[in-house]
């Protein structure tokens, strides 16, 4: 099939659908911004519930380690079940998951209370951009998902700016305290203005498929994130690795054999969606080296506060909000191939100017670095959302949307892992394994970072060079 087809005719355009965008858009935008809004919360976190870096990370990964065991679950059960009913089920467990998270006053409950929060987050990421491309037209389809695939970016890129304005001003509770009263009134908005779910399906849910992914995802992820701890060449890390390996073929072969999957690999077999899964994966595993990184450079080496340090991080996503609508324009006029390829190549060249930062950078300079990535990420993430949701028969939306989010996400859990690690060792490297090293040992493993996040990228860029064989 070709990747910029339309294999199956949309329904008539719904009379409010800009008004379902916007519902869509919002819980989109709750999801994802909480994937990274702790970032620059975790030097405060972790000085006032007493836990060391490498423990308090885990505010982070456990987010984003639910969300990856469970969106393909819940994408599944959304083609079943009806999307709209999952979607504003994952509004309510989203806030509640919030409103724990708020009250938490130990590490281990406010890891539990992400858990919570990453259920319901995994139900609306699953399904915002099946409904949307239910609802539109197939003339406004590649802008409306082009919006959203600019929603998921803008909610994970501006998480450290706002949380950083928010732990500045309010203390880090506050990052997620906000979520409570915005998702209750995006749930009743949800109520009255979200299409109605035609009816349920009668198929048998694979209860053993998704049990042997959530077991082979969350043994993976939970290896790779405390690899750096472990040793990577550990006796640990290597058996749990080649278990998770197992358990995942072990899947894979069930679902191959089983009437009703609960993963379809079929999918795979569209060019434009494996390769734009793929590339995604890649790209926001690369950026996630910058997100992570870059709060760390402003506070510890800089010596900006947590509140300048999220002004400083706004201007990425600000970028990417001016170009991404005119990227998604242009997708509909031109297809994805050549604004992806541009969009990466423009990422490569911010990542190369993140390696000659400096201990007393200009503030200027560092400022035109990050619209850098603003304007790669703003050309690149619409078109490339567009693609993929585009090239997938309707019935199947919910479970496309499940896979595309998932690899958003575990791109974001490699790139948080492999960043922290790189970045330890070249601490333990450059500043001789002191415990307080120099903000010239900082630099230099930040660009060891930086150099690793450049060549992720420059994978993804001869990944997504395949579109131009499509």
């Amino acid at each position: 099939m070709s990747g910029e087809a339309q294999p199956a005719r949309l329904p008539r355009p719904a009379t409010n659908r800009w008004v379902i965008l916007a519902n869509v858009s919002l819980g989109t935008f709750m999801s994802t911004l909480d994937g990274s809004i702790a970032n620059v919360a975790l030097p405060t976190m972790s000085q006032e519930l007493s836990a060391p870096i490498h423990l308090i990370q885990w505010v982070l990964t456990a987010y984003l380690l639910t969300i990856c065991a469970t969106l393909p679950i819940m994408g599944k059960l959304s083609d079943l079940l009806g999307r709209t009913r999952v979607y504003l089920f994952g509004f309510l467990l989203f806030a509640f998951g919030s409103a724990l998270c708020g009250m938490s006053h130990t590490l281990g409950f406010l890891i539990f209370s992400r858990i919570v929060q990453a259920l319901g987050a995994a139900c609306l990421m699953s399904n915002s951009q099946a409904i949307v491309a239910e609802t539109f037209a197939k003339g406004d389809r590649g802008r409306a998902l082009g919006i959203i695939g600019t929603v998921v970016s803008l909610g994970s890129l501006t998480g450290p700016g706002i949380g950083g304005i928010l732990v500045d001003r309010f203390g880090w509770p506050t990052i997620f305290w906000i979520n409570v009263p915005i998702g209750a009134l995006a749930f009743l908005a949800g109520l009255v203005f979200l299409p109605k779910d035609s009816g349920r399906k009668r198929e048998p849910f694979d209860y053993a498929g998704s049990g042997l992914f959530i077991v082979g995802m969350t043994a993976f992820l939970y290896i790779l994130s405390n690899a750096q701890d472990w040793g990577w060449a550990s006796a640990a890390v290597l058996a749990g690795g080649a278990g998770s390996l197992a358990v995942f073929a072990c899947f894979y072969l069930w679902e191959r054999r089983v009437r009703y999957p609960m993963l379809d690999f079929t999918l795979y077999r569209i060019p434009a969606f494996a390769v734009g899964n793929l590339t995604a994966l890649l790209v926001f595993a690369a950026n996630f080296f910058t997100t992570v990184m870059l709060p760390f450079y402003l506070q510890n080496v800089l010596g900006l506060t947590p509140e300048s340090t999220g002004y400083f991080m706004m201007v990425y996503p600000i970028t990417m909000a001016v170009v991404a609508p005119m990227s998604g324009f242009l997708s509909d006029k031109m297809g994805s191939k050549l604004l992806t390829t541009l969009g990466l190549a423009v990422t490569i060249g911010g990542f190369l100017c993140l390696t000659t930062v400096s201990a007393n950078e200009n503030r200027i300079a560092l400022v035109s670095f990050l619209v850098l990535f603003g304007l790669g990420s703003g050309l690149f993430q619409s078109p490339n959302n567009a693609s993929i949701m585009g090239a997938v028969p309707l019935p199947k939306l919910g479970s496309a949307g499940g896979l595309n989010a998932l690899a958003r996400n575990v791109g974001m859990v490699l790139g948080t892992s492999v960043s922290v690690s790189i970045y330890a060792t070249g601490l333990r490297h450059y500043g001789g394994g002191a415990a307080t090293p120099d903000p010239q040992a900082m630099i230099s493993a930040l660009h060891v970072v930086f150099w690793a996040g450049l060549a992720v990228c420059l994978l993804a860029l001869s990944v997504s060079l395949r579109r131009l064989k499509l």
